[in-house]
């Protein structure tokens, strides 16, 4: 399993929150994200992407999960690059903050399966009968 992390770097404590919701530990492969508001998204995408390394089968191979930059325009642009890689959403982190942390801190809330919510939303589609 490959953790692609498109954020701030994970905290000791929250990789350990991922590994226990996967159930195993997963590579991390860092991609910074400091990018020029002045390029166009999906050259910035597909450039952020490519930088990770992967072979055109190991994006339809290789169980992905993926930490989203937190500038929401790019996060949308690296997800509609990914899902033409692999065919599908993949899955990613809900970063969520620390309630009354003196700080602020995060903690991973869950691991969401987008393409589940995908297949569901296709159900919404269909005009009942």
């Amino acid at each position: 399993m490959l953790l692609i992390n498109f954020a701030h770097p994970l905290t000791d404590k929250q990789f350990a929150q991922i590994v226990a919701i996967v159930d195993e530990t997963p590579e991390i492969r860092f991609v910074d994200t400091q990018v020029s508001r002045m390029r166009p998204l999906a050259e910035v995408a597909y450039d952020l992407i490519e930088s990770v390394g992967l072979k055109t089968a190991d994006w339809q191979t290789i169980p992905i999960i993926i930490n989203p930059p937190g500038l929401a325009p790019l996060a949308l642009a690296i997800i509609a690059e990914l899902h033409g890689r692999s065919g599908y959403f993949m899955p990613i982190i809900n970063m969520r903050p620390v309630h009354n942390a003196t700080s602020p801190t995060f903690e991973v809330g869950e691991i969401c399966n987008l393409d589940a919510i995908r297949q569901v939303a296709r159900t919404r589609r269909i005009p009942k009968l």
